[in-house]
């Protein structure tokens, strides 16, 4: 469901979709609120790198903004850089799900970040920058909610499933095809890592079955993943030597995204399993 407007303020100008509602008439696309806004103030902010300081951060931004708009969004682009720092911020204090693969557990979670989201950014913003994913978010809660359903049989199952998939907007029905297509890819990853197989027999092996662009990518999130796990470790060694909550906090906010956040907890859990 998308946001309510933030309350009317006779101080801020109305926007030019405002302005267009009030008089009746549709107001042209606005072209900085595009799908991609949110890929570029992350790509922003991966650019800025590690700070000491949310100010710190908002400082180097505002040298940046050149770079990744062009003048007449610089402005703007600032602005909404400075609250997405406060939010990124925020969203840290968020505690994620016991069990992810809970639906209840999950919705809680995805509904106090929607309520922050409301807070720092207005309706189109909020539309821009995280509508593709709350779309996601829902088919995946509802995806959770038939699995966990006893009193529906294995048909009934995959009928719901098929009306969920069918709330999908075109973009995630072609990543999910390739996600369900790529199945056989993690099962033989996954075996590659009981396996301890080298990354030289990996890529040879991929290489052969899927041909060479598509092995290098493979290697490639077999090094993310990697590091990954080793953030996982040093957080779960800090964790086990008993370090205050506000060191666990610190150390959150560097090793981890604030989406990445979300995932500590049930990725720890499944590390211990």
């Amino acid at each position: 469901m998308a946001p309510a407007a933030p309350p009317a303020d006779a101080s801020r100008p109305l926007s030019a979709r405002a302005l267009a509602s009030a008089s009746g008439t549709t107001a042209p696309p606005d072209p900085f609120l595009t799908s991609d806004l949110r890929h570029k103030l992350e790509a922003m902010l991966l650019e800025a790198g590690d700070a000491p300081t949310p100010a710190a951060l908002k400082a180097r931004l505002a040298s940046m903004v050149a770079g990744h708009f062009s003048p007449g969004e610089a402005t703007r682009a600032l602005a909404l850089a400075e609250r997405y720092v406060d939010y990124r911020v925020a969203l840290g204090d968020i505690k994620p799900p016991a069990d992810a693969s809970d639906p209840r557990a999950l919705s809680a979670a995805v509904q106090a970040r929607q309520r922050l989201r409301e807070r720092y950014f207005a309706g189109e913003e909020y539309q821009a920058l995280f509508a593709q994913e709350e779309e996601l978010d829902r088919f995946t809660i509802a995806r959770l909610e038939i699995e966990r359903n006893t009193s529906l049989t294995p048909a009934q199952k995959q009928a719901a499933l098929k009306d969920a998939q069918s709330e999908l907007g075109d973009a995630h029905k072609a990543v999910r095809a390739e996600a369900v297509a790529h199945i056989a890819v993690a099962a033989q990853t996954a075996s590659f890592d009981a396996q301890g197989t080298s990354a030289q027999a990996r890529h040879e092996q991929r290489r052969k079955q899927y041909g060479d662009a598509a092995a290098q990518q493979l290697a490639q999130l077999d090094r993310e993943e990697a590091l990954w796990q080793q953030r996982l470790a040093q957080y779960a060694a800090a964790r086990d030597a008993r370090a205050t909550e506000s060191q666990l906090h610190q150390l959150r906010q560097q090793l981890f995204s604030a989406e990445e956040q979300l995932r500590i907890e049930a990725a720890l859990a499944l590390r211990a399993k």
